[in-house]
C-alpha cells in the first residue's frame, strides 16, 4: 500500500512538473538567452584579437629605469597614457608625464617617450554605437640628449582579419612596448 502510495505521489509530482519542462524547452528565451552569451563570447574574442608591433628600430642600448613622456594633445583618447603607463610598469620603467616643451634636467628625465597616435571611429560588432578606437600608433624613446634609442608601430589594419581593431588600447600597446624596450616584435 505504501508503495502504490509512493508511485501514485512520484506520477503526481512529475506530471505537476512536466508543463513547467515543456515551457521552459519550447520556449523562445532559452534561445535568445544562447543567442547573446554567444554574442558576447564572439564580441570578448573579438576584442581581444592579436595585436603585434611593427617597423621596430632598436639601438641596443640599456633600458631606462624612468622615463618621461611628451604629452600629446593631438590625440584625443583619454586612456591612451595611462594604458602607456601602465605597460611600461609592466616592464619595470617609471614613467612620468610632461608638457610638450617642458623640459626638466637629465637627472630627472634620462630617456623620453614620444608618441603619435591615430583614433578613428566605427560601430562594434553586433552593436549599433559608434565608437572611438586606437587604429595605429608609434612609439619613439629617446635619450636625454634627443638621440633615438628605439621606435615602434601598431596598425589595427596589419591585425589578422582585424581581431585586433577593438582590443583594449592597453592590449594594443603592449606588444609596442615591449618592442622598443627589447628590440623584440613578437
Amino acid at each position: 500500500m505504501r508503495a502504490v502510495a509512493f508511485i501514485a505521489r512520484l506520477a503526481f509530482g512529475v506530471g505537476a512538473m512536466l508543463p513547467l519542462a515543456g515551457c521552459s524547452l519550447l520556449s523562445p528565451m532559452p534561445g535568445i538567452e544562447l543567442a547573446k552569451a554567444t554574442a558576447g563570447m564572439a564580441t570578448v574574442a573579438i576584442g581581444q584579437g592579436p595585436t603585434r608591433a611593427t617597423q621596430t628600430v632598436f639601438h641596443d642600448a640599456a633600458l631606462p629605469e624612468r622615463v618621461c613622456i611628451e604629452y600629446n594633445r593631438s590625440l584625443a583618447l583619454p586612456e591612451f597614457v595611462p594604458a602607456l603607463i601602465a605597460e611600461l610598469r609592466e616592464h619595470e620603467v617609471q614613467a612620468r608625464v610632461f608638457e610638450a616643451g617642458v623640459r626638466p634636467g637629465d637627472e630627472a628625465c634620462p630617456a623620453w617617450v614620444h608618441y603619435q597616435g591615430l583614433q578613428q571611429w566605427d560601430k562594434p560588432p553586433l552593436s549599433d554605437q559608434v565608437r572611438p578606437y586606437l587604429s595605429q600608433a608609434t612609439l619613439s624613446l629617446h635619450d636625454a640628449g634627443g638621440r633615438l634609442m628605439a621606435a615602434s608601430s601598431y596598425r589595427s589594419d596589419d591585425a589578422t582579419l582585424g581581431l585586433g581593431k577593438w582590443a583594449t588600447t592597453r592590449n594594443k600597446l603592449a606588444p609596442v612596448v615591449r618592442a622598443l624596450l627589447t628590440g623584440f616584435e613578437g
